[in-house]
């Protein structure tokens, strides 16, 4: 390190600094503060360049921002794409329901084995998707199984936290971490070279968060979760009516005390059989051709019902859907880009006092009612007879131009954020393929994870399972400028050698107590700073600091490396430590503190367990 570099190397560390502060504080957003920090980098080093070879400034403009084109992170960014059509199209909405579904007598196995499902999907996708996939189906879960959401929803963000630190494409963190190395010229990360002690300390963390964690959180709320969208609340109830037809899924199903097992998240309120109306209890009927099943359910319930192509509204659909895609010979079936959204019965509507059919609403706006929903009371009539009135909410399905054309209707209000897409089966099973193809060359080392992410997205876009403009808003804005940002600073660490005086210092401090007490104080350190700054930014600062306290070490440069990895992942002691945990901060009830009561025994878990096995894993 040049003597004339050391209080550039200063310097750099006060960014750094700056960084933490501004990264914890949040008192600015996090795009200004990554822009402040590389602004401010770039300045400085202009005027204050550091000279390399024939007077060449080193950490100049295009050595700063060169991160910004870092293979990792266009990789991470084409990850997000791909992962964005495997939620939006439902890909992976049905194993999530089979597991659900699996053992409902045994309440306790199906969500430990739905955790594990999560765990497992978390190690091949981005898990924030993961995350959001899977807070609606263990909300279910809790509700059915009589759990509070409290119990449940801490757990899953920490077993997608650590499914992904398990194979190499499992979490941004990861391939970030890869990256530098990339930039160090070691040789490249492969996609299970760490999984064994990945596996490893996932399998303790998840035992612990499945088991303990539910005791440690407090019980806060009630059974059902407030999500974001229509559904906050969870308890709105719409009127919806089921038409039995022949080849209809229902057809020749009995009840079983009183209820009709197939809608068990329904209330049957009536059946209307020709002219002859049967209410509850049902004792011994059986659906037959013709009837018409009036039922209460959640609009998230009645959402799931399409998603799930269980059929139950195919009667309805088929015969009434204006715009429907035509098959083979067979009858028009929703197809394209349809969306479910609510709207309301305006005051003076030409609608109040008529029926749906009175006012012919499909041929008018080309759209079907699916539901209706009255607050001051519970209707049992035919969806048909229902008299609207002023206030009445329509949950209504239709292709997006026509929910778009409600806009200008005067006798309803659309209400545009509760708009919902519902996924195509067709572009899921595209989505699937996609993604097993990516997977399938990487695993096979016929092409690596960045050309393999990049045209994994490009084929979601060309495939049209996602149109540009939803392509673009998966691509998370903060991740490109923090992880932009905070390259320029490890760089400008690397240069003014930065990352080789605290390795120097490092080893210094912990003389003669050997590699193995090293390793393990190195993991703290990395641990108590995730949480305090983001995963990204602490593997991105990190790794080049690892790699040279190996070399100073006389070690394996990737031992350290994996261990930067590992417990920059272990961001489970605040809520702004992973994003996973804010998703899940508003549906489980919880508080700052409850993050820190769970978080924290599970990061010294994780860092004394890592602190036995490495050592003797890595033969150290």
């Amino acid at each position: 390190m040049e003597i004339d570099f050391v209080w550039q190397m200063w310097v750099t560390y006060g960014f750094i600094l700056a960084a933490v502060i501004l990264f914890s504080m949040e008192r600015l957003s996090l795009e200004v503060s990554a822009l402040a920090i590389l602004s401010a980098l770039l300045l400085f080093f202009y005027f204050f360049p550091v000279p390399g070879d024939e007077g060449r400034n080193l950490l100049g403009p295009t050595a700063l921002l060169a991160g910004f084109a870092n293979p990792a992170l266009l990789a991470v960014l084409a990850l997000l794409v791909v992962g964005q059509g495997m939620f939006q199209t439902g890909a992976l909405d049905a194993p999530a329901r089979y597991v659900a579904d699996l053992g409902s007598t045994r309440p306790g196995l199906t969500i430990f084995f739905t955790f594990l499902l999560v765990a497992v999907i978390s190690a091949f996708l981005n898990n924030t998707p993961v995350a959001v996939m899977f807070i609606p189906v263990l909300a279910t879960l809790a509700g059915r199984f009589g759990q509070r959401a409290p119990k449940v929803m801490m757990t899953l963000s920490y077993v997608s936290i650590l499914g992904g630190m398990t194979t190499l494409i499992g979490s941004s963190t990861n391939l970030l971490a890869a990256g530098v190395v990339l930039t160090s010229h070691l040789p490249p990360i492969g996609i299970f070279d760490f999984v064994v002690p990945g596996l490893f300390l996932a399998g303790i963390g998840f035992l612990y968060s499945t088991l303990v964690v539910p005791h440690l959180v407090p019980d806060r709320g009630g059974p059902t979760i407030e999500l974001q969208g229509s559904d906050a609340g969870g308890g709105k109830q719409y009127i919806a009516q089921l038409e039995i037809t022949a080849g209809h899924p229902l057809l020749g199903v009995s009840s079983k005390a009183g209820l009709f097992p197939p809608l068990r998240d329904m209330t049957v309120r009536m059946i209307q059989r020709g002219e002859h109306p049967i209410l509850p209890p049902f004792e011994d009927v059986t659906l037959s051709a013709g009837d018409v099943v009036i039922v209460a359910a959640t609009r998230q319930t009645l959402t799931e019902a399409l998603k799930s192509g269980s059929r139950i509204f195919e009667g309805m659909l088929e015969e009434r859907f204006a715009e429907g895609v035509e098959t083979n010979g067979g009858p028009a079936k929703p197809g394209g880009e349809l969306i479910l959204a609510e709207t309301v019965v305006a005051p003076g509507s030409r609608m109040i006092g008529q029926t749906i059919e009175q006012i012919a609403f499909r041929h008018q706006t080309g759209c079907i009612v699916l539901g209706v929903q009255r607050r001051s009371r519970m209707i049992r009539t035919l969806l048909n007879d229902i008299r609207l009135e002023a206030g009445d909410v329509l949950l209504v399905l239709g292709k997006a131009s026509r929910i778009q054309d409600l806009r200008q209707n005067r006798d309803v209000l659309l209400l545009e954020w509760s708009a919902t897409e519902l996924p195509d089966p067709k572009l899921a099973h595209r989505a699937l393929a996609i993604f097993g193809v990516m997977v399938a060359t990487v695993l096979t080392g016929v092409l690596p994870i960045e050309i393999a992410a990049i045209g994994g997205a490009l084929a979601i876009i060309a495939f049209g399972v996602l149109n540009i403009r939803q392509a673009a808003r998966a691509i998370d804005r903060r991740i490109f400028l923090m992880v932009g940002a905070m390259l320029g600073v490890a760089t400008a660490l690397e240069v003014t050698g930065g990352a080789q005086a605290i390795a120097v210092a490092s080893v210094d401090m912990f003389q003669g107590y050997g590699v193995p007490v090293m390793l393990s104080a190195f993991f703290f350190a990395i641990a108590v700073t995730t949480n305090v700054l983001t995963n990204n930014a602490t593997a991105v600062l990190f790794t080049p600091i690892a790699i040279s306290t190996a070399m100073q070490l006389g070690v394996d440069p990737m031992i350290f490396v994996y261990a930067v990895i590992f417990a920059s992942n272990c961001s489970f002691a605040t809520p702004m430590g992973y994003q996973t945990n804010l998703l899940v901060m508003g549906p489980g009830h919880y508080e700052f503190r409850d993050f820190v009561r769970a978080g924290t025994p599970l990061v010294i878990l994780l860092w004394l367990a890592y602190s036995f096995f490495a050592p003797w894993y890595y033969g150290l």
